[in-house]
């Protein structure tokens, strides 16, 4: 079923004003990032995980020597929000609804045992504190998963419903059988960091990084929409570029500006040190 927003009209897809200011802030704001971050695939990923993640060697996986752009925690993180939002948009399309109750407790767990395994790993700081259990690794990237599951199901409908002039009213994750195939996928791709195999762990590296970008840009899309005034406007994919560029630029202006600080503070692009 298609539900349309009561009182929204479509506005004409031709590029006006808006447009070619959007563009020109994108084109000044990713030339500016590419040309002063870290070079090769590997350091433009490495520039993103700088700006959200401690990136500490010990609490991270490994490509050979070199440490993954983020931690392990992140690394599961951002993977399950790509590969969660890869999902819906290719198998739920414009589906808007939130999953069943039963669903969004089970989610609401994910986030719960992320804290959980967050806090008794932060414990680990501190010798003459006990923890609830020896952190370690694999935990980190499991917890950090299955939050990035819970993550992108609570963002990814308020996006749909605000970008569509017309939307499905059909739940994201529709059924357990759903969810169950996609925590099954993500497991082979846990399974995959795991192995540290180089072949499986540097596409993986690249993914996690793009994870960041995917994540932060559905959300500021978003904002881009409410601030140009163009909610419930989007009839067709192709112009969905509007949105998305807009919350690409919003996404890389905040990596940029934390980079900045950051590198000022430490003078490195290393992670922080224990």
């Amino acid at each position: 079923m298609e539900l349309q927003k009561p009182g929204t009209d479509h506005k004409g897809s031709g590029l006006g004003p808006q447009h070619l200011v959007l563009l020109t802030l994108a084109i000044i704001v990713i030339s500016l990032w590419l040309l002063l971050t870290p070079g090769g695939l590997l350091g433009k990923s490495d520039a993103i995980g700088y700006a959200v993640c401690h990136r500490i060697d010990l609490r991270s996986f490994h490509l050979g020597e070199r440490t993954l752009p983020l931690c392990s925690r992140c690394t599961g993180m951002y993977l399950g929000a790509l590969f969660t939002l890869l999902a819906f948009v290719v198998f739920r399309g414009k589906a808007g609804s939130y999953p069943p109750k039963q669903i969004q407790y089970v989610l609401i767990g994910f986030a719960g045992l992320w804290v959980l395994d967050g806090v008794n790993s932060f414990l680990s700081l501190f010798p003459s504190v006990p923890q609830l259990y020896p952190s370690q690794n694999w935990l980190r990237l499991v917890t950090g998963t299955l939050l990035g599951v819970s993550l992108t199901t609570m963002i990814y409908p308020v996006f749909i419903q605000t970008a569509w002039h017309s939307w499905g009213s059909s739940a994201i994750i529709p059924s357990w059988k759903w969810l169950f195939g996609l925590m099954g996928f993500l497991v082979l791709i846990d399974l995959g960091v795991l192995s540290e195999n180089p072949l499986i762990l540097y596409p993986l590296a690249l993914f996690s990084s793009l994870g960041v970008l995917a994540l932060l840009t559905l959300a500021y899309s978003v904002l881009a929409l409410t601030f140009f005034r163009r909610q419930n406007s989007i009839v067709s994919v192709r112009e969905l570029w509007f949105p998305l560029l807009g919350g690409l630029t919003l996404a890389l202006t905040q990596v940029a500006i934390i980079d900045l600080l950051r590198y000022v503070l430490t003078g490195t692009w290393d992670g922080f040190h224990l």
